[in-house]
């Protein structure tokens, strides 16, 4: 991470802790919900698989970056699929540094060429060691590790969606982070579960076995880009939402957190780290705050 973003971070941490503010710093814009693919945990792919045309997510960035957010994802649907005329998802990570956004990241399936060195990291679905991942997402676990041994950058963050199907693949997938060329780390979250998805969502004891796994993979060397300081507040589901940090844009329409804020009682199962450690965060936890000091540093 440069200084320059680096104290910018800085500067709103100290705001927003000190004055407690609302104000968001990372965004995601939905790019489109068409998918290639359909997972046995996902209940948003293929809704309307509409491609949202490039002048409207060149406004949605703009609206974003003068709202003060200076974090971005493109995320889907699958994101590779974005086309409009002859821009592609590479334009938009492009002309995103060039708006001012500090960080730029994206979120794919890897089912398609992982040709994106400009985005600071690619965060790409693994669901657990071939087996449990292909249960999860059907056949594609070896085209996506030839995917990732052709990728042109070594930014790629393994990002798992711990569930009933792959809950107990999560050493292993610390170890292919850990293990892999081209993989810089491993991001988990725990399934959160929209209505047609309940099956598939963890007690609070699974959390906690998994949350054990995973740090003793930390000490053990793999590449973790998560915070063990917010593990109990994940296994408990005591940490607040929703996170007024963080914004998704899709089609216009803005969501405080995340488009789930609108299910009801959804908030209260969420699953998603990166919730719990930025609320932490910013309600002045100071040993969350420590921790992502080491990590993101390590890691961005």
């Amino acid at each position: 991470m440069k200084l320059s973003a680096f104290l910018h971070f800085a500067a709103f941490g100290i705001k927003t802790i000190l004055f407690r503010k609302k104000e968001p710093i990372l965004g995601t814009i939905i790019v489109t919900d068409r998918c290639n693919l359909h997972c046995k945990h996902c209940s948003v792919n293929n809704i309307t698989s509409v491609i949202y045309p490039y002048a409207q997510i060149r406004r949605e960035m703009e609206t974003l970056y003068h709202q003060g957010i200076r974090i971005l994802f493109f995320c889907g649907g699958e994101t590779f699929l974005w086309q409009d005329g002859d821009k592609t998802l590479r334009d938009l990570v492009r002309e995103a540094k060039e708006m001012g956004f500090l960080i730029v990241n994206v979120v794919t399936n890897g089912t398609y060429p992982l040709d994106l060195p400009e985005a600071d990291l690619i965060l790409l679905s693994l669901d657990g060691d071939r087996a449990r991942h292909n249960a999860v997402r059907g056949d594609t676990y070896d085209l996506i590790f030839e995917n990732i041994r052709h990728a042109t950058a070594d930014n790629i963050c393994f990002y798992m969606a711990i569930n009933q199907i792959n809950r107990d693949a999560v050493a292993e997938v610390c170890r292919l982070a850990r293990d892999t060329e081209n993989v810089r780390a491993v991001s988990f979250n725990f399934h959160t579960p929209y209505p047609d998805t309940r099956d598939l969502a963890l007690s609070r004891e699974e959390k906690a076995a998994c949350c054990d796994v995973i740090t003793r993979m930390m000490k053990e060397g793999a590449p973790v880009f998560n915070l063990k300081s917010a593990f109990p507040y994940l296994i408990n589901n005591t940490f607040p939402t929703p996170c007024h940090q963080c914004v998704v844009m899709e089609n216009g329409v803005l969501s405080t957190c995340g488009r789930c804020i609108d299910v009801p009682g959804l908030c209260k199962e969420c699953g998603y780290f990166f919730v719990a450690e930025y609320t932490l965060l910013f309600r002045g936890n100071l040993r969350v705050l420590f921790d992502m000091l080491k990590t993101y540093l390590k890691y961005i």
